[in-house]
């Protein structure tokens, strides 16, 4: 029985799920922990989904400034409850966005921000470049560029600068199962010495 409580408070400690949660996670798992955090994490995928109408008046702004003091980042991120805020999980899951920001430097929240015109104008830009392409395979194409387009320009869509397999959206629901609140990206401006505003 204590090997049992010690497996769930390992299983919390690595997933801050709640205790009955890790607790049903481990029993779905027949014990074996990598699974139990793989049901956890898809758990988590749900709970944030659940979430997500779930309005975020509190929240942070915070700001990073590169070692060489050219690029400058603003962000402010959106939560439930002052105490989220607060939270450590949630001060890391900001700052990394900032560093995000920083680094990859996207143009949009998300693919939503985008206006239809400037969707449009990327339409005809990748048609352009791919004229001499099949018909019939001109749909996929555009689609891909689109996508490819998205994940360069849209922070919630861009692989993490820390770890590239994950991107920001992972990031961001990974945290909302953790922290038991939604958790919304609100805006942002990066700012570089020299850049044209």
């Amino acid at each position: 029985m204590a090997n049992d409580i010690n497996k769930v408070k390992q299983l919390r400690e690595k997933t801050f799920a709640g205790m009955m949660d890790c607790k049903k996670a481990l029993v779905e798992a027949g014990g074996d922990m990598e699974k139990a955090v793989g049901i956890l994490r898809k758990k988590g995928v749900a709970l944030a989904n659940k979430k997500a109408s779930r309005a975020t008046k509190e929240g942070v702004i915070a700001c990073y400034i590169h070692s060489n003091n050219k690029i400058g980042v603003l962000v402010e991120v959106n939560c439930e409850t002052d105490f989220v805020a607060k939270n450590d999980l949630f001060k890391e899951f900001v700052k990394n966005l900032t560093m995000q920001v920083a680094a990859a430097n996207p143009q949009y929240v998300n693919k939503e921000d985008i206006s239809k015109e400037a969707i449009e104008k990327e339409t005809d830009i990748i048609k352009e470049q791919h004229k001499n392409k099949p018909a019939g395979a001109m749909d996929k194409i555009v689609q891909g560029s689109l996508n490819k387009f998205y994940a360069e320009t849209c922070l919630i869509q861009q692989p993490f600068i820390k770890d590239p397999s994950v991107v920001i959206k992972d990031l961001l629901t990974e945290t909302i199962a953790k922290t038991g609140e939604n958790i919304s990206i609100r805006r942002f401006a990066r700012y570089q010495v020299g850049e044209e505003a």
